[in-house]
């Protein structure tokens, strides 16, 4: 297990604004929701884990700055730091008392993801990684699975919902993928995708539309597991790109193909 002071401080963060998010999802019946698009809701537990997050992780480290979900962009004295956060990835699982969503924190240090964290309150199951150091679920390394045959493999994707996404674009996607995989998963949190691949539970996952909060943690979390990354086209910044793309080295290669040949 890494056990750094900036480990620390962030399983610290997580941990507290986790407290908070398990209370509310005894009691999501009573949540006060408001809508922010069609098909996509922010939750009053939302707001309050960010705060919660945001004030642990500026006393532990004043000057980062940070991009967020709920809040956007807050610069920092500090340029070369800033955190990227997902306080309830899956707020539509969260909404419908589905336990299938995590906070995500990753960490950006000039340009490069350092360390992530991604925890699921509902499991308890703790993903870190630190740039170098591993990646690990609770207190065992983990590392992608090894499966080098996409007949074998289980493959998460995301599915764009009302007013989002390229809708077509997605079912030429899944026609391509979904007739040479030996299944297919969406489960509703990008975040615990990619934490499922580091740890080998997914082969591979690919989705578009995201955003850098959802994935900065997951990242380096499978990269640290030993996996591969790019964006859904094979670019090099998926950040950048707001689209993902991984699985071990043969997966994701294999996954980019048929990606490739859905687009056209």
């Amino acid at each position: 297990m890494i056990r750094s002071p900036l480990m620390t401080v962030m399983t610290d963060a997580v941990m507290k604004a986790s407290r908070s998010l398990k209370r509310d999802f005894g009691e999501v019946e009573n949540l006060q929701v408001s809508r922010k698009g069609p098909g996509d809701f922010v939750s009053a537990a939302d707001r309050k884990a960010e705060k919660i997050l945001r004030e642990a992780l500026e006393k532990a480290r004043p000057g980062y700055g940070f991009i967020m979900e709920e809040e956007g962009v807050v610069e920092g004295t500090d340029t070369s730091h800033r955190w990227h956060i997902d306080p309830l990835d899956g707020t539509t699982n969260f909404l419908h008392g589905l336990p299938q969503f995590a906070i995500s924190v990753g960490l950006e240090r000039d340009g490069q993801i350092v360390a992530g964290v991604i925890y699921d309150p509902a499991k308890d199951e703790f993903f870190i990684a630190e740039r170098g150091k591993g990646a690990y679920l609770n207190n065992r390394r983990i590392r992608v699975a090894a499966r080098g045959d996409l007949a074998d493999a289980v493959v998460a994707c995301g599915l764009p919902h009302i007013g989002r996404g390229d809708h077509g674009l997605f079912l030429r996607e899944t026609a391509a993928v979904m007739g040479y995989v030996g299944g297919m998963r969406r489960w509703g949190a990008a975040s615990l995708d990619l934490a499922y691949v580091a740890c080998g539970r997914f082969d591979a996952y690919w989705e578009r539309g995201l955003n850098s909060w959802d994935m900065a943690a997951g990242i380096l979390m499978v990269r640290e597991a030993g996996g591969f990354v790019s964006d859904a086209d094979g670019g090099s910044d998926p950040m950048a790109k707001g689209s993902i793309a991984c699985g071990n080295e043969v997966m994701h290669r294999d996954l980019l193909k048929l990606l490739k040949k859905a687009k056209g």
